[in-house]
C-alpha cells in the first residue's frame, strides 16, 4: 500500500515547519509522497514547506478547507490518502497503525482517531479527555462512524466512489459528512490509540465548552439532515 500524506495549509507559517519535521522524522518508512496544499496563503507557508526535501507544494487559489482537501485528492497518487492539519505533530508509530489496520481489514474504508492537544492547560486537556471517553465514543458506537478532520486516512477507491469531498461545506461538519458517505463503501473505524497531537488554538480562543457544543450540534445535524448547522467560521492563526 502506498500512502499519500496530504496537509492543507492556510497562512500556517508558524506551524507548517514543525508539522513536516515530525511527519518525516517519525515515519516508519517513506511516504509515497507528501503534499502540502497551500490554500491561498498570503504568508510564507509555501516557502517554508518547499524547503523540505520530498515535499511537493501545490496551490489552491479558492480558499476553503474542503477545497484544499479536494485538491489534495486530485493531486495524490497513493492507495491510501492520509490527511492531517498543518498544526499537528504526527508521532512515532502513527504510520504503522495505518499499515496494520488497512492490511488486516480489507473492508476498512476510513480510519480516524482523536486529538491530543499539546498546548492546552491541564484542566482543558482533562475536559477534552472526558469528551472523548463519555460523549464521542458512545456516539460513535451508536451511529457507527466518526472522523476527525485533522487525523484520518481514507482509501482512494472509496473517495473516488464518493466523488471526493463536498466543497459546498466551508468548515464545520465536513469530517462528519465524509464519515457518513464513506460508511456506505466500507467500515469507518475510530481508534482511540490512533491519536494525533495538535494545537488547541481554536479551543483556547473560542472556549472548550462552546466549541464542544458547536461540534456536537454539527455532528448531529450532518447525521440526521446531511448538512451542517454552522455555516461560517473564523480563521484562528
Amino acid at each position: 500500500m502506498k500512502i499519500s500524506l496530504i496537509i492543507p495549509a492556510y497562512n500556517e507559517e508558524k506551524y507548517i515547519g514543525q508539522c513536516l519535521e515530525h511527519a518525516i522524522k517519525n515515519s516508519d518508512k517513506e511516504y509515497s509522497e507528501i503534499i502540502v496544499v497551500d490554500n491561498a496563503s498570503t504568508d510564507s507557508t509555501e516557502e517554508i514547506a518547499a524547503r523540505f526535501s520530498g515535499v511537493r507544494v501545490v496551490r489552491e487559489e479558492e480558499k476553503g478547507l474542503t477545497r484544499a482537501r479536494q485538491r489534495g485528492f486530485v493531486e495524490a497518487r497513493g492507495d491510501l490518502l492520509a490527511y492531517i492539519d498543518a498544526d499537528t505533530l504526527p508521532a512515532k508509530g502513527w504510520q504503522s497503525v495505518i499499515f496494520d489496520e488497512f492490511a488486516n481489514n480489507p473492508k476498512l474504508a476510513c480510519l480516524s482517531g482523536p486529538y491530543i492537544y499539546y498546548d492546552l492547560s491541564l484542566f482543558q486537556q482533562f475536559m477534552v479527555k472526558l469528551f472523548w471517553l463519555f460523549l464521542a465514543i458512545p456516539i460513535y458506537w451508536i451511529v457507527g462512524y466518526l472522523v476527525i478532520g485533522g487525523n484520518f486516512v481514507i482509501k482512494r477507491e472509496a473517495l473516488e466512489k464518493m466523488s471526493g469531498f463536498d466543497t459546498s461545506i466551508k468548515f464545520y461538519g465536513e469530517d462528519t459528512d465524509l464519515a457518513r458517505r464513506a460508511s456506505v463503501f466500507g467500515k469507518v473505524k475510530f481508534k482511540l490509540d490512533f491519536a494525533m497531537p495538535t494545537s488547541g488554538r481554536r479551543l483556547s480562543h473560542q472556549g472548550v465548552l462552546r466549541m464542544t457544543l458547536v461540534y456536537i450540534i454539527n455532528y448531529v445535524s450532518e447525521v440526521i439532515w446531511h448538512q451542517p448547522v454552522t455555516k461560517e467560521y473564523r480563521d484562528i492563526r
